[in-house]
């Protein structure tokens, strides 16, 4: 799994970051993000939308409470919140798989909550993996690691570009 790294110093870097992966997606392919509360997860996740060409009066905001919120761009964007799930059956009965295999680009926040979408204790799921780290008040590190042909086809385009 390669690994690169974005620091951003403002929401609106973070967002800017974000909006350039979405222009960059041209097939399906899944979003994992992990960080603390408040790391800017939604935030990323407002700037995939607007680079998949959501339109921007269609307010982008975390799922906590529906658990996915679906937007029409020029591919069906699935954004998850794992947050508020407890067990990972969970996952199974929110139907998540079925989405994130049918087609669209799923965005799921709080992937680190389960093993199985995480990687941690066995492989990684495909996608790309972003984690962000806060590093002072509206500093972030973006970890972006890449599992899976086409996320690595996509982050070379992005960090190319």
């Amino acid at each position: 799994m390669s690994e690169r790294v974005v620091v951003t110093v403002s929401p609106e870097e973070t967002r800017a970051f974000a909006r350039s992966l979405g222009e960059q997606l041209d097939k399906p392919l899944t979003i994992w993000l992990s960080g603390p509360l408040g790391a800017g997860k939604t935030c990323f996740a407002q700037g995939v939308a607007a680079g998949l060409g959501v339109p921007p009066d269609e307010p982008v905001v975390s799922p906590s409470y529906t658990l996915m919120n679906l937007y029409q761009g020029r591919l069906p964007l699935y954004h998850f919140d794992y947050y508020r799930l407890s067990h990972p059956d969970e996952l199974d009965d929110l139907g998540g798989d079925e989405f994130i295999e049918d087609g669209g680009v799923s965005v799921v926040e709080w992937a680190d909550r389960f093993d199985r979408c995480a990687g941690y204790g066995g492989g990684a799921r495909a996608g790309v993996h972003i984690e962000l780290k806060i590093v002072a008040a509206s500093r972030r590190e973006i970890v972006c690691r890449a599992c899976g042909t086409d996320a690595e086809v996509l982050l070379s385009r992005l960090f190319a570009a």
